[in-house]
């Protein structure tokens, strides 16, 4: 059988599209107009052009609707001053919640837990055009909008490391630290994720902007 992009039934029901091409896993994925044009309003923002971290890479490969209409490589976030590694391919939203989310949350909690301030994140993964939780058949993960992040090992100044794996359940500052972060990052992001939320997420934290229905509704666990 052929690589068919859109099955007759779900294009007159729901406009759902099912990619299985090249090998990828299936997936299910339903229209959202709000996606470009939340993307299009941070665009013009300017947030994509006044940082030498963040830079504009080429068009994301994968089925159509994956990917971002300008797809951003973000080096580093909170001024430049915390290095990601690997670089995470991200759409522009993300951009500035991940700032917020440093500055606000993150560094004030390195520093009173841990005692030195973070200069590098692990990525555990950004864009990738999967499933949720590469279950075949499953809806589209926020990474396969660019619109999803996962951190699993934070580093110190001070030459500490904290992984989540094992610093969930670690020492009490490591404790302290990464239950205080994922807690503060449930007032900038939309979906966060953790080792409470099922074993698929015991050793990262998972980050994404999705829309759960009603504005404002949020999704942390």
């Amino acid at each position: 059988m052929g690589c068919e992009r859109f099955s007759k039934w779900a294009a007159l029901a729901a406009t759902l599209l099912l990619a299985s091409c090249g090998g990828s896993q299936p997936f299910v994925s339903t229209d959202a107009p709000w996606r470009a044009e939340e993307e299009q309003a941070c665009l013009l923002t300017g947030v994509a052009d006044r940082s030498p971290w963040v830079r504009e890479r080429a068009a994301l490969g994968g089925p159509s609707v994956c990917g971002a209409m300008r797809p951003l490589a973000v080096h580093a976030t909170d001024g430049g001053r915390t290095r990601l590694a690997p670089p995470a391919t991200l759409r522009c939203p993300m951009v500035p919640a991940l700032d917020r989310w440093m500055n606000e949350v993150v560094q004030p909690a390195a520093v009173r837990h841990i005692g030195a301030p973070i200069v590098e994140m692990k990525v555990a993964a950004s864009y990738a055009c999967r499933p949720r939780n590469h279950q075949a058949g499953a809806k589209l993960s926020e990474h396969g909008f660019a619109n999803a992040i996962d951190f699993s090992v934070f580093r110190f100044a001070n030459g500490r490391e904290v992984s989540v794996l094992q610093g969930w359940r670690g020492r009490s500052g490591e404790q302290a630290f990464l239950r205080e972060i994922h807690r503060g990052a449930c007032g900038i992001f939309t979906t966060v994720l953790g080792p409470n939320a099922d074993q698929a997420h015991r050793d990262h934290f998972h980050l994404d902007l999705a829309r759960h229905g009603k504005p404002g509704r949020t999704y942390c666990r």
